[in-house]
């Protein structure tokens, strides 16, 4: 077919043990490891524990050898290695954080992996390590690999979906790069745009991490079983139309599904709340079946449905002619709009919602009263309490403190509540999508954040994550993905009664 057309492409045969394999796609124009991964996929053995014999050469990682002048249509691959966990090697001496590399010290303290550039590949980087933080959707995908094993022959969104939960999985386990290859591949089938490369360079080139954002949600929406990204990431909103020109004509209404929050940039625009504000409201031109032409409307929308991750993209840029050469550039809105740790849509939510969010919004109060009234007795008592202990009172480790469900029992993966914690933001540093770097900056453990800037990965503060609102050159909020704020159970006292 024409989809092996291409001369670096061919359909090989691989013999492992008494299996054999026919029809394997193995194409040069990518490295070695790419064919690795496919064999794992068909074999379960992984790149690390392969021996893999091409045209009588053993196969490197990075190098097709003498192999890529012999490879023709329905040559013999052979591959050896064992698909079984090896047995675990003695453990070396004990050392100290102290005497290790920062690469080691960041491995004890179970800090998650960086990513390897390779070329103008952040904007998959920061894509890849935001999604990273939910751990309802690190469970599906492990879910679906376990059900369905990665075989050749998939359509590209579910090749995508299912190298994600590979490198995931290899990620986990301390080896991203070979994970993250196979990815790179997969995205690059879903979209050849983002595989084209700076004919002077030869390195990928830049592309909007947005685009690639969403171009991972819609293939997860596409293949993941139980309509997983529909529950913990679908928002339902119904748009209400109405002319303009006649006030008389009957509203319509429209009801949409989508997987994000806009917050629209202006000069009035300050702060992230009123941006998602201006985006909920539009004039659109169609047809008036009471006037008989296109005229305007008024759209104003309302979310009836609030999903457990709520990302909102900051539409920083926009198409505009450059200069006196009138070329079209992308250009970026520089502004600060301040965006907040916690974030609450009931505002913009249907008076229906609004109604069925009291209940938890109520117990989020009173387990506030609480707090207040043990601060109070305590200070009645004599204590001095800082901000910090202020602050705690009332918690304990995260073994300890129990949480309310986030989601309604008729409704998995919702909010119950329209309150929200941030749990990651994706930022740009440059003044075009199509250039400068894209950083992911993440919640790790309750209050500490993580930089993950590729394959460097370091702890920051919670202002300083505040401080990437834009205003100049330095990092600033592209996507911010908001998860559901925690809400600890009431916890009976002998003073106060629990309602």
């Amino acid at each position: 077919s024409s989809r092996f057309s291409n001369m670096s492409t061919f359909r090989v045969k691989v013999k492992w043990g008494k299996q054999k394999f026919e029809d394997v796609e193995l194409d040069t124009s990518d490295a070695p490891l790419v064919f690795k991964m496919q064999l794992f996929s068909l074999t379960g053995v992984p790149p690390e524990r392969q021996t893999v014999m091409v045209m009588g050469s053993r196969l490197a990682d990075e190098d097709w050898g003498k192999a890529k002048g012999k490879l023709k249509d329905n040559s013999m691959v052979m591959l050896m290695g064992s698909a079984e966990q090896l047995p675990a090697v003695p453990k070396e001496p004990t050392k100290f954080i102290e005497d290790m590399s920062e690469a080691e010290a960041a491995a004890v303290l179970s800090l998650p992996m960086g990513l390897e550039n390779f070329g103008n590949t952040c904007y998959i980087n920061s894509t890849v390590q935001c999604l990273h933080c939910v751990p309802e959707l690190r469970d599906a995908l492990k879910r679906q690999q376990d059900i369905q094993r990665p075989v050749a022959g998939q359509d590209n969104s579910s090749a995508l979906t299912t190298s994600l939960g590979v490198l995931y999985d290899f990620m986990e386990r301390g080896v991203s790069r070979i994970g993250l290859v196979t990815f790179l591949q997969s995205l690059h089938k879903v979209v050849p745009a983002f595989a084209e490369k700076d004919p002077k360079t030869g390195a990928f080139l830049q592309q909007d991490a947005h685009e690639c954002w969403s171009v991972v949600v819609n293939c997860l929406t596409q293949t993941l079983k139980e309509s997983f990204m529909d529950q913990f990431f679908g928002v339902r909103v119904e748009h209400t139309l109405k002319c303009v020109e006649n006030v008389e004509e009957p509203s319509e209404c429209l009801s949409a599904k989508q997987f994000q929050l806009s917050c629209f940039i202006s000069q009035d625009t300050r702060y992230l709340h009123t941006g998602i504000k201006k985006s909920l409201s539009s004039t659109v031109e169609k047809q008036s079946p009471s006037l008989g032409r296109e005229v305007q409307y008024e759209s104003t929308a309302l979310i009836t449905r609030l999903p457990a991750y709520l990302p909102v993209q900051l539409i920083r840029f926009y198409v505009g002619r450059s200069g006196a050469s009138e070329e079209i550039v992308s250009k970026k809105i520089l502004k600060d709009v301040k965006f907040p740790m916690k974030l609450d849509v009931f505002e913009f939510c249907s008076p229906k919602l609004q109604e069925a969010l009291m209940p938890q919004r109520l117990k989020f109060k009173q387990v506030e009263d609480q707090k207040a009234a043990k601060r109070a007795k305590l200070i009645a008592e004599g204590a001095v309490l800082g901000p910090k202990a202020a602050t705690e009172l009332g918690k304990g480790t995260d073994a300890q403190v129990e949480h309310e469900p986030f989601d309604f029992p008729t409704d998995k993966g919702c909010s119950n509540s329209g309150y929200y914690r941030l749990l990651a933001v994706l930022t740009h540093q440059g003044r075009s999508s199509s250039s400068g770097h894209y950083v992911a900056w993440v919640r790790w453990k309750a209050d500490i954040w993580l930089k993950l800037d590729d394959d460097n990965v370091s702890e920051v503060s919670e202002e300083e994550v505040l401080k990437l609102s834009g205003g100049g050159d330095w990092h600033m909020a592209y996507m911010l993905l908001y998860e559901p704020l925690p809400l600890e159970k009431l916890s009976p006292t002998n003073d106060e009664p629990c309602n």
